[in-house]
């Protein structure tokens, strides 16, 4: 007989790896429940982590005390910053993984954490008291007893997977779909939808020709995820670029009709901005050729993923239209590509902490509701296993605003907006990209995660360490002044126009054609006086490059953050009601009362409420 647990997180994969940690780290009985306990945190679809806004996710997970970034670096085959072209807002950390080695590691950190136990079965439905969640049933018909409950199904609810005009049952390939906990949660009054995703097909790398593809190294002197010292990487692997063609296209076509994209077989929405590789064709006619990574699955196998070949259509079509790509001419598959459709939850029924507004002290991170991606899965786990265990302590919730991190506009997009697409993270959904960089993601969190309990007091020593170094070297730049007979050949070199008298060293790093590194080469004092910080030394001189060039973008984004966040201030009751108000626009009224808004901000982001609704609003809540 199992006993009755704090928090039950009901599934394995990213979401519900970093729920059961936070939970448990937070001093909470977790008990873990997966089916397969050797796939835990699997990387069902590309062996990466991190991208465009994704790796900043992964920064902001470590800077809050989770392990996404350190698991990452961990497992790590190849490390680039993505996007160092472009302005510090746009640079996106991403590693290449050893897909094995990313599950193991994941495996041997939950089971160095004692407050976790783990239970190898399905749940099929929840037990609920009072309005209330209190545990799951499961499908060997064991009850489990818990405070709280979190759903983290992935795409496992009423999976179905799709090869052509077959198919079948399933999760992912090679393990059983979830039935019955749909049903279930709609009997107490849930509503679902479904979505599709894809993945494409796995080849042998003994039989590509990487002669004829473009090699695409890692950064020659890698960074990583995780701001704890450690784990960093020595070795990497190079991935490689080949194209489609228009031969490959032709050769696809001839298998549209047998495709479930287009023959019906699947009516659900797919990820717009992953889309498979005939819908690329379908939708970009005028394209003759799409660009594919072809990227190693890990350090000990010849495993490959073709990243970019997204498909669903019949296995003999994939093959032969895979022979014609340059470098795949003898290709050998060891598995076709597939989509997979599953049941997801709206997540216009979740609050700010990711608890259910139908059924108390019950949770949903990940696919469950309409994201796709791992990193978008990990850091609604993490928030989740947070707020679970803060309430069973009677503590305040922790949420985290759209100006504080990415996190934040995730989960505020996914509760006021809903989706009815696979949500996916950009830099362009947030508002405030200056401030919510990869590189000060712990300057942003640690210390709010360190007051709850959950970031250690290293991690918030290393940050004041760093804070006090970028002060230091921020003070010493606009005190100090550069001398034209000592920085002049250096801005000659740097197409740079000569000094004709001392001018501030910050006024000359302010520069383009300069970084902190080019004047810390010249200026001996200014890296004395940072001496103190020598193992931080290439973050804080980040920290302080950053400062100066973009001081008067970080204070105009931040000035604008104060003032649209006042309406954050605003709350608004959970019981009122808007159709009361007849001034409201019926959409809106209709809208708020779906969505239920907990402030103004919340309201105003919401697609449908008009500024003139607010207004309304605004004179009701500040009488």
């Amino acid at each position: 007989m199992l006993p009755e647990y704090d928090v039950i997180v009901v599934g394995g994969g990213h979401a519900g790896a970093e729920a059961a940690a936070a939970a448990a780290n937070l001093e909470s009985s977790v008990l873990l429940i997966s089916m397969d306990l050797g796939r835990i945190a699997q990387m069902s679809c590309n062996p990466a982590m991190g991208g465009i806004a994704k790796g900043q996710i992964v920064r902001e997970i470590d800077a809050l005390g989770g392990y996404s970034g350190i698991v990452s670096d961990k497992s790590a085959i190849q490390f680039r910053m993505l996007n160092r072209s472009k302005g510090p807002a746009m640079w996106s950390p991403r590693t290449q993984n050893d897909r094995v080695l990313f599950s193991l590691e994941w495996r041997k950190i939950l089971e160095s954490i004692q407050n976790i136990d783990f239970w190898q079965d399905t749940a099929t439905s929840l037990i609920v008291k009072d309005g209330k969640a209190t545990g799951v049933k499961t499908g060997l018909g064991v009850e489990i007893k818990s405070k709280s409950v979190i759903l983290t199904s992935g795409t496992f609810l009423n999976g179905k997977i799709h090869i052509g005009d077959k198919n079948f049952g399933g999760g992912r390939v090679g393990e059983s779909a979830v039935y019955g906990l749909t049903e279930n949660l709609k009997e107490y009054g849930f509503s679902s939808g479904r979505m599709k995703t894809g993945t494409p097909p796995r080849v042998d790398g003994r039989s590509l020709d990487y002669s004829k593809m473009i090699e695409q190294q890692g950064d020659k002197k890698p960074g990583k995820f995780s701001y704890l010292p450690g784990n960093e990487i020595t070795k990497q692997r190079s991935c490689f670029i080949t194209y489609t063609n228009s031969t490959v296209h032709d050769l696809l076509k001839e298998g549209f009709d047998k495709s479930p994209m287009f023959n019906g077989s699947i009516q659900s929405v797919g990820p717009r901005y992953c889309p498979s590789i005939e819908d690329k064709i379908n939708r970009f006619a005028e394209r003759d050729r799409h660009q594919l990574f072809v990227e190693p699955e890990g350090w000990d196998t010849v495993e490959i993923y073709v990243n970019g070949f997204s498909t669903s259509l019949p296995e003999d079509v994939q093959f032969k239209a895979m022979k014609q790509i340059k470098g795949f001419e003898n290709v050998r598959v060891f598995r076709p590509g597939y989509a997979i459709e599953y049941d997801y939850f709206p997540p216009l029924q979740l609050k700010n902490t990711l608890e259910t507004k139908p059924i108390e002290d019950l949770y949903f991170a990940g696919q469950i509701n309409g994201t796709t991606g791992y990193e978008e899965a990990a850091c609604q786990g993490l928030v989740a296993g947070i707020n679970a265990s803060l309430k069973i302590k009677e503590e305040a919730p922790f949420v985290l605003s759209r100006d504080e991190a990415y996190i934040g506009v995730l989960i505020d997009d996914l509760i006021t907006k809903g989706t009815e697409e696979p949500y996916r993270m950009f830099t362009s959904r947030a508002e405030y990209r200056i401030l919510l960089r990869q590189d000060n993601a712990d300057i942003r969190l640690t210390e709010m995660s360190n007051k709850i309990g959950l970031a250690s007091d290293e991690r918030l020593k290393r940050v004041e360490l760093k804070l006090k170094g970028k002060d230091v070297g921020v003070k010493y730049l606009s005190k100090n002044s550069a001398e034209p007979d000592r920085f002049n050949t250096l801005l000659e070199n740097k197409n740079s126009s000569a000094l004709k008298q001392k001018s501030r060293l910050n006024t000359l790093l302010a520069r383009p054609q300069l970084d902190i590194r080019d004047i810390a080469e010249i200026e001996k004092p200014f890296v004395e006086e940072l001496e103190f910080v020598r193992d931080l030394k290439d973050e804080v001189l980040d920290q302080i490059e950053i400062t100066v060039k973009y001081q008067g973008y970080i204070e105009k984004e931040k000035s604008l953050a104060d003032r649209l966040t006042k309406l954050d201030h605003i709350k608004i009751d959970s019981d009122i009601d808007y159709h009361k108000f007849s001034s409201l626009s019926m959409e809106a009224r209709l809208k708020l009362t779906e969505a239920k808004p907990t402030n103004l901000g919340q309201a105003s982001r919401i697609s449908g409420v008009s500024p003139s609704d607010l207004s309304v609003l605004l004179v009701y809540l500040t009488k």
